[in-house]
């Protein structure tokens, strides 16, 4: 009765929130590793990826309570971000994709829901490195689109996705198969839309090696390559070609709020690959207030390819 009940109002609080969850027993905790392990094995995986993310891949629960017995995932709806830059007597505004700001709110806010849910009955919660796609995807939260981004109903690829262990014990089991969206048996914008080739036909990994979000991630002195056309970027970081022509997204991806504007004497600092503690305190502020400080080593070399 308890566990119905505390079902009950974790759907119910989700709903509230505009946010959407499952839940799954931890009983499947190895089978996620075996999902990432499998590609790995066969080689689908980019070596530098695995590389680069092999503790998330290899994934070992670290928490302070006695026993993992569930684990909760939920989506949180996020919209695009708009960055403008003045160079030139000129206003240029960039697009940042979905999930890639303001993550450390997101998971504040979600572990204060859940504590709030499970600690008047005695269930702890610690927060979840693991691979998350793959998990929203198996409890049937999310599904996947032909370009390995997960989409959630009523929020299409526009979420945030985070994870915690919990000692909560869970009956139902909503593990399910990896699949993808079916409307994508039937379209093929995304694959059409790519101008890097990244998304195939003839298998269901991304070609990581080619998809521009991987390579205006990589840390600031690391230069493109030469096969990357620079009218191929369309974003201050990450991409968003894919997901402006996806169908499940028509009605989310005109969803943006605003971001910082940077004068031309800001713009200028930024561009010169200054530390963040040389530039001017008001120019600090807004890089940390829209939690910029993560990518501020990557965007004077992605900035530059547009100005």
């Amino acid at each position: 009765m308890k566990e119905n009940t505390i079902l009950q109002n974790f759907y119910k609080t989700l709903e509230v929130k505009g946010y959407r969850g499952q839940i799954i027993s931890a009983k499947h905790i190895p089978d996620l590793r075996n999902d990432i392990r499998k590609y790995h094995e066969q080689n689908l995986i980019y070596p530098e990826l695995y590389k680069e993310y092999k503790a998330y891949f290899e994934f070992e629960p670290d928490v302070d309570f006695a026993q993992i017995n569930s684990l909760f995932v939920i989506a949180v709806p996020v919209p695009q971000f708009k960055v403008s830059f003045h160079w030139n007597k000129k206003e240029i505004s960039l697009l940042i994709p979905p999930t890639y700001l303001h993550g450390l709110e997101i998971i504040n806010k979600v572990k204060e829901l859940l504590t709030e849910i499970l600690k008047p009955d005695g269930y702890n919660i610690a927060y979840a490195t693991l691979p998350q796609k793959t998990l929203a995807v198996r409890s049937g939260l999310a599904e996947y689109g032909r370009n390995n981004i997960t989409y959630v109903l009523g929020m299409g690829s526009f979420h945030r996705l985070t994870a915690f262990y919990s000692d909560f014990l869970v009956e139902q089991d909503n593990w399910q198969e990896l699949r993808i969206m079916d409307m994508c048996k039937e379209c093929s914008a995304c694959v059409r839309k790519c101008p890097t080739g990244a998304i195939p036909t003839d298998r269901f990994l991304l070609r990581v090696e080619r998809c521009l979000t991987y390579h205006n991630e990589q840390p600031g002195d690391i230069s493109f390559p030469d096969w990357i056309d620079p009218t191929w970027h369309n974003c201050l970081v990450g991409c968003l070609h894919c997901q402006k022509v996806c169908p499940a997204n028509k009605k989310v991806i005109n969803w943006t709020e605003p971001g910082p504007t940077f004068s031309e004497e800001e713009t200028k600092l930024i561009l010169s690959g200054k530390n963040i503690d040389q530039l001017s305190e008001e120019t600090k502020k807004k890089i940390e207030e829209h939690d910029l400080l993560d990518y501020f080593e990557v965007i004077p070399r992605n900035l530059g390819v547009w100005l």
